[in-house]
């Protein structure tokens, strides 16, 4: 491990990382197990396996599945005898008008985004025996609205408010609960739902952010493992923009 603050150390901390496989969880799950956290990544692709080792436990699992929340939970501590971190990081996204939206479309969204985040935490925080930190991945579409977001605004404008009250609820027993609401970032989550080359079609949008361009999962990464480090322990109930500039135009 590189020389960092003794506050960003995450030694001895153990961590549930969700949509590890790719994209923002696997750049997250990478970056806390090198600042010291034991990991357990779970995916609904077996993609995650390849990051098993013997401080990296994986897990194929559906967070809609309240089966498979518990399950993951089950794991952290059978494998490493206790649970500090919770990364909420897998999601989906759909671009359909309003009008256009079925709702099938509108339910899925929600039962990953918004459900999904809200069984992790629930059966996080049965666990959590010292304090802990759950942060989630939200977005700017928690508090901007988009054309075609009907049911991915909703989605995280639901993270954003569960992580409130997480935060309320939490505090007494020590567990923090913030949530990063990123840009435009380059990863894999437009494939099936654009035709054609969906990290070209993020990366159009760089102009529009004042920084000049879209970021990368490394860069958010970098957020969330402040926000489950020591060295923000007295952030919580925060929403967090890592979004180039975008929130502040």
């Amino acid at each position: 491990m590189t020389n960092i603050p003794h506050t960003w150390d995450l030694s001895g901390k153990v961590a549930v990382v969700t949509g590890a496989a790719r994209g923002i969880g696997h750049a997250t799950a990478t970056l806390l197990r090198r600042r010291g956290a034991r990991i357990v990544a779970i995916d609904r692709s077996d993609a995650v396996h390849a990051l098993a080792t013997e401080d990296v436990a994986t897990l194929t699992a559906d967070v809609t599945e309240e089966a498979d929340a518990v399950a993951t939970m089950a794991l952290a501590l059978q494998r490493f005898g206790r649970l500090d971190i919770l990364v909420n990081n897998a999601g989906r996204t759909l671009n359909v008008p309003l009008v256009d939206t079925s709702v099938a479309d509108f339910d899925a969204i929600l039962a990953v985004n918004a459900r999904g985040n809200f069984l992790q935490a629930r059966e996080a925080m049965k666990v959590m025996a010292d304090g802990g930190a759950i942060v989630s991945v939200a977005s700017i579409s928690s508090v901007v609205a988009f054309k075609t977001q009907a049911a991915y605004a909703a989605s995280k404008g639901a993270i954003a408010q569960l992580t409130r009250v997480i935060a309320i609820e939490g505090g007494e027993r020590g567990i923090r609960a913030n949530a990063v609401l990123p840009g435009v970032i380059e990863t894999d989550i437009m494939e099936g739902v654009v035709e054609g080359d969906g990290r070209a079609m993020l990366r159009s949008f760089g102009d529009q952010h004042p920084i000049g361009r879209i970021g990368q999962p490394e860069e958010i990464a970098e957020v969330i493992a402040f926000l489950a480090s020591p060295a923000s322990s007295f952030v919580t109930g925060a929403l967090v923009a890592a979004d180039g500039g975008w929130t502040a135009q």
